[in-house]
């Protein structure tokens, strides 16, 4: 590294070959050229600048060999150093300040110093304290060092007094950067001094609120060219780029309020060669963009003790790890024992687990309020467990103690707490000693154990569970009785009603008689409701197998006399040699006869049949005498006992039976009305058709 020039020092505010104006304002066109350097001195004072940049390495402290000049503060100024009115640069003019340090350690040292300054010597010797002087000069993306030579007259080294100061003029800067400036001696006798600053946006770059959104306005010429880029500036990584455009002209930009975020930075440049580069971060003080921030944040917790935390820009919190009980309660944070952890955005990190529990979560929280909390290991692991977390303590002569960690604090295992943890204490400590428990973490001030609860749990409710079951198997018990009736209504006994079709009139009659047994409730089955059956099967086929089926369900068949079938009985019972003559289709009464004589003849009838008759259309000893052999009612007489015959054992008690007969001969009694007509009324009544038969 060569020595350069001795500069032309200058006090003087303007430079006689480059114009420069302190301040700003107008429109400024930026390029980047090599300053003029001037360095102004206070008077006794002598400086020379090194060619080139050094390297800003400040080295180690070492101890001064006796008074040495070191800097003692920084002053900086903003200057534009313009070659034509328009066409001007921007820089920061540094001032160091300087003084003497240290003592000498020799006084023979000292005094041969001060003698070789001495004017009044015959041969006096230009004696000075000299010093190199380095300053650092950095913004983003450049970074400058440059070495000064200072020396200063022997006359005024005082040690501990100031000498003066020197301006470097100047290092080249962008606005809206920041700037940091350090300065230090070589070799490094004190720690160095530094300096920070924002300058100034750029005139032509306004970022202004438009409703929740934001504006970025830029005000340039329509020739201008530029470039623009958005992108995150995080503190602990690279830069990483969102958005870039090469525009032209005065361009007004719009940004969603949900993209902010405090490390989103604006950066400008002209599109022309080597040009200087001006960037601002205007958010980093928005609360919109803090928000946005944390919401944009996202905890992953990765297989199988290791997490992120994933932003666009660096977050100040700090990670805990907390244990989540199964009752839902709060997470109950690990610390102590387990440290916190300053957040790193964007970067794996582990924390000190042997093993992995579904239980373990991890809280992300600032100084202000916890933020999030995350706990997707139980993705790999399981839902959360009913395990109870005991802290153990370790003392310096090897004695711990056992605590469990509860919404209440950590309870001893051994207290008289009312705590689950503090009654089952002693099993708890048995189960660690045996090693039922799962230990998650160990070091020399401690442990973590994870030790199962489930059998505890079965074991306490177990008298619970069986008096539960025992009260609902009473109660089933008891639903089934009082369902007993409901049940044997819903089995209702099954009934074949067979009648002789005399006329129309007896047919409704017979209806209505069967609408009404359908209401006890009875299982009734008439041809009257089966004509497309009858049709199909033939009258004899369907009569057999309605028989079968209510036979087979315990039911029973009720042969309904009336002048007709009385008729029918009689030709069968006199005339069983020849054959019988041809009746409807429909007619089951004379189809039936065929299988029901045969039992009646051979004593299968009683319990299988029943007689019934309207009394107002048969005499009672019209019936003939074979059919007697079974129950036979008048009608609406004998209502209450028929019904009780048809009900069989499931029939209501005596009261309730007569009302339900009430209910039946109601619902007869239109039908009866109009089967029998008083005289001169128009049509034939019941049974007195071309088919009824003679009355006895």
């Amino acid at each position: 590294m060569g020595r350069g020039q001795e500069l032309d020092l200058s006090s003087s505010g303007r430079d006689s070959k480059k114009g420069e104006r302190v301040g700003g304002g107008g429109n400024v066109r930026f390029r980047s050229i090599n300053s003029d350097l001037s360095l102004p001195l206070s008077q006794g004072l002598s400086c020379h600048l090194w060619d080139g940049d050094v390297l800003c390495l400040p080295g180690s402290l070492v101890s001064a060999p006796g008074p040495v000049l070191v800097p003692t503060r920084l002053q900086t100024e903003l200057v534009l150093r313009c070659h034509e009115e328009t066409d001007c640069d921007l820089c920061v003019r540094v001032a160091v300040h300087l003084a003497v340090h240290g003592y000498w350690e020799d006084p023979e040292d000292e005094e041969k110093f001060r003698r070789a300054a001495d004017p009044e010597l015959e041969e006096p010797r230009n004696a000075s304290l000299q010093a190199h002087i380095v300053l650092s000069f950095q913004a983003y993306p450049t970074a400058h060092c440059v070495l000064l030579e200072v020396q200063v007259p022997a006359a005024l080294v005082q040690p501990g007094q100031s000498v003066g100061s020197i301006v470097f003029d100047c290092f080249e800067a962008a606005l809206g950067a920041e700037v940091q400036i350090w300065s230090y001696t070589q070799p490094r006798y004190q720690k160095e001094l530094n300096l920070t600053q924002q300058l100034p946006a750029l005139p032509w770059l306004n970022v202004s609120a438009d409703g929740e959104d934001v504006r970025l306005v830029l005000d340039v010429s329509e020739e201008q060219r530029f470039g623009l880029s958005l992108y995150w500036n995080q503190d602990q990584g690279p830069i990483k780029p969102w958005w870039h455009s090469n525009l032209t002209g005065p361009q007004t930009i719009t940004l969603n309020h949900t993209d902010l975020v405090p490390c989103l930075c604006i950066q400008v440049w002209p599109l022309e060669p080597d040009s200087v580069r001006t960037s601002i971060c205007p958010f980093r003080e928005d609360p919109r963009a803090h928000r946005n921030l944390w919401r944009a944040a996202r905890l992953q917790l990765l297989p199988s003790r290791g997490w992120r935390l994933d932003a666009p820009c660096s977050l100040p919190a700090e990670a805990t790890l907390c244990w989540q009980a199964l009752d839902g309660g709060p997470c109950l944070p690990l610390v102590p024992p387990l440290p916190r952890e300053n957040v790193t955005v964007n970067k794996v990190l582990e924390f000190p687990l042997r093993k992995g529990h579904p239980n373990v979560c991890v809280q992300v929280s600032t100084w202000e309020k916890l933020q999030m909390q995350e706990c997707l290991w139980a993705d790999s692991l399981g839902p959360l467990k009913d395990d109870m977390l005991l802290v153990e303590t370790r003392g310096p002569q090897d004695n711990g103690s056992l605590c469990a960690l509860e919404p209440s604090g950590c309870t001893p295992l051994l207290s008289r707490a009312s705590t689950r943890a503090a009654r089952l204490g002693e099993q708890l400590l048995q189960d660690v000693q045996s090693g039922q428990c799962l230990q998650l973490w160990d070091s020399d001030l401690g442990a973590l154990w994870a030790c199962p609860m489930d059998k505890y749990i079965h074991q306490r409710w177990a008298l619970v569970w069986l008096a539960c079951l025992l009260l609902a198997a009473v109660l089933f018990l008891l639903l089934l009785l009082k369902m007993n009736p409901v049940k044997a209504a819903s089995r209702s006994r099954a009934a074949l009603l067979l009648y002789s079709a005399d006329d129309a009139s007896f047919e409704r009659l017979v209806g209505a008689l069967a609408s009404a047994l359908c209401q006890l409730p009875l299982r009734v089955a008439v041809d009257l409701w089966s004509r497309r059956d009858l049709s199909a099967q033939g009258a004899l086929a369907w009569f057999h197998a309605q028989r079968r089926q209510t036979l087979q369900e315990g039911g029973v068949v009720v042969l309904l006399f009336s002048p007709g079938a009385v008729a029918l009985c009689r030709e069968w019972l006199q005339d069983a040699t020849s054959a019988p003559r041809a009746h409807g289709p429909h007619d089951a009464f004379a189809a039936s006869l065929s299988c029901v004589l045969p039992d009646f003849l051979q004593g299968r009838a009683p319990g299988r049949y029943v007689g019934a008759y309207f009394d107002k259309l048969l005499p009672a000893d019209a019936v003939p005498a074979l059919f007697r052999s079974v129950p036979v009612f008048s009608l609406p007489s004998q209502l209450p006992d028929f019904l009780g015959i048809l009900q069989g054992p499931t029939a209501p008690r005596s009261r309730r039976l007569a009302e339900r007969a009430e209910q039946v001969s109601r619902a007869l009694q239109p039908a009866l009305d109009s089967c029998f007509r008083p005289p001169g009324a128009l049509g034939t009544g019941c049974g007195m058709g071309p088919e009824a038969g003679v009355r006895t």
